[in-house]
């Protein structure tokens, strides 16, 4: 051991003994996974099913287009031998458009989930700080930390669940 572990050592045992009244008090600790308790909580799951039921419409209009694209994949795979140059290139041309329109469409619903997300979900932050505040005092505990902060916990300090309960808690109010 070199010296500067030593002293480094001597310094830790110097502190601890000099907090160990301090440390005989446990320090109650939990993780939470913020994003999993909002999504397991009835609120969201009540607004992600009307998101699905909002845009029902567009996703059909893509399904057709992706499926008739694929309809006009196979017909020219199978059929490419008999056709001639210029039915090859117009079916091409025709797949090519297909795929253009869907991936426009893919995207532009994509956007427009997350902008209707983003307006539905405002405001659930301040509900998921407040289930957190109210299990720290019901609960007591000295910290509360993000999951993605957190290596490795164990079942026991994850209250992903608690607060998704106090979500629901807060809504059915």
């Amino acid at each position: 051991m070199s010296i500067k572990q030593s002293i480094l050592a001597i310094l830790a045992i110097s502190v601890l003994t000099v907090t160990s009244p301090f440390a005989s008090a446990e320090v109650k600790i939990a993780v939470v996974d913020v994003q999993n308790a909002i999504l397991q909580s009835e609120e969201a799951k009540r607004l992600l099913t009307q998101i699905q039921e909002e845009f029902k419409g567009e996703e059909d209009e893509i399904r057709k287009i992706q499926s008739e694209a694929a309809a006009l994949l196979e017909r020219m795979n199978k059929d490419a031998d008999v056709m001639s140059d210029s039915e090859k290139r117009r079916l091409q041309q025709q797949i090519e458009s297909m795929n253009n329109d869907f991936v426009y469409l893919r995207q532009k619903l994509q956007r427009q989930i997350e902008e209707r997300q983003t307006e539905l979900f405002t405001g659930i932050d301040s509900k998921v700080q407040k289930a957190i505040e109210e299990l720290v005092l019901s609960e007591d505990y000295d910290m509360i930390l993000p999951r993605g902060a957190v290596l490795y916990v164990t079942d026991l300090y994850n209250i992903t669940r608690k607060v998704t309960e106090k979500l629901n808690q807060l809504n059915a109010k």
